[in-house]
């Protein structure tokens, strides 16, 4: 069973931390083997956070070795062409860790703060996700796994018939491609998805690699995710299902109302960025999934996608 934590860095009430106090967090759960901690960003309100959520992630992938680093980053926020090349880079310098958290829920306050007082229609801002998550899939894919050479004698950086141009032209974005960064270590950046609703299902198991569910309920969104995820031709085991356990449930004694479900791959844990609360999980919670057997010991993979049993990005 695969683990990670959510972890809020601007909860209501929290100090303000710095960064030391945030890589030391992380760097202690990396040690009780946690596959990746996902980390929210929002630029809609004030918060008590310091840091943007790529940000952060590009400075512990300094100082970890082999968690994974999720960042949350709004569509509605960045270009499509800038974000898969911000998280193309993330990926080279933490030698394939990172993942974007992707969402197709409207934050309603945030248009205004990037040229759109007047706010998205709903079912346009879905249209517009949609492509958005389409095109930074797609230019992550735009080399071949062989295609640099930097070949200096001969004149030759790139072998042409391995470089794709994406010549993308919809509804909301015009992008040619390709990158002008380097094939992704793990092949592309995992895509995690959260915040989807029913409706939203068959594209997150058309493209998602990991989604993000409800702990209530999750084994009927758990079957009918794996359903949808057959239908579009992919493996169920190529889109892996995680229950988010809010913080007050984490208690050891409630863990078997998760895991008797069987209604996920893993769980997700939501904690506050506290020191106390990642002692409460590490210290009490870790230990009984693994006296269930439930969370591993050890360390597996040296790439998010490896640690997650995933195939290379684009696979089916």
């Amino acid at each position: 069973m695969h683990l990670a934590i959510s972890l809020n860095i601007a909860a209501d009430g929290q100090d303000i931390l710095d960064f030391g106090q945030i890589s030391a967090i992380v760097r202690n759960l990396e040690a009780a083997g946690v596959d990746m901690v996902i980390i929210s960003d929002s630029a809609d309100a004030p918060s008590t956070s310091p840091f943007e959520a790529t940000t952060l992630i590009a400075a512990l992938a300094t100082v970890t070795e082999t968690i994974g680093l999720v960042a949350g980053a709004s569509t509605l926020a960045h270009q499509p062409y800038n974000l898969a090349r911000r998280f193309a880079s993330l990926d080279i310098i933490s030698h394939g860790r990172t993942g974007w958290n992707a969402t197709l829920v409207q934050n309603p306050r945030e248009a205004a703060n990037f040229s759109r007082p007047e706010g998205i229609a709903d079912d346009d801002f879905r249209r517009r996700a949609e492509e958005f998550i389409g095109i930074v899939q797609g230019l992550w894919r735009g080399w071949d796994a062989d295609a640099l050479l930097f070949d200096k004698a001969g004149g030759r950086f790139h072998d042409p018939d391995k470089m794709h141009f994406l010549d993308h032209k919809g509804e909301f974005f015009s992008v040619r491609g390709p990158l002008n960064v380097a094939r992704s270590p793990q092949d592309a950046p995992v895509l995690v998805m959260s915040g989807l609703g029913e409706a939203d299902f068959d594209f997150g198991a058309k493209v998602a690699d990991v989604v993000l569910i409800e702990a209530e309920g999750a084994k009927a969104d758990y079957d009918d995710l794996k359903r949808r995820v057959q239908i579009c031709g992919r493996k169920p085991q190529a889109v892996k299902v995680l229950a988010t356990v809010p913080a007050e449930l984490t208690a050891a004694e409630r863990l078997d109302d998760w895991l008797d479900a069987k209604g996920c791959d893993g769980l997700n844990f939501a904690l506050p960025a506290d020191l106390s609360a990642v002692a409460g999980f590490t210290d009490r919670v870790l230990p009984e999934l693994r006296h269930r057997g439930a969370a591993r010991s050890a360390h597996a993979g040296a790439t998010l996608r490896e640690r997650l049993g995933l195939g290379v990005g684009g696979a089916k």
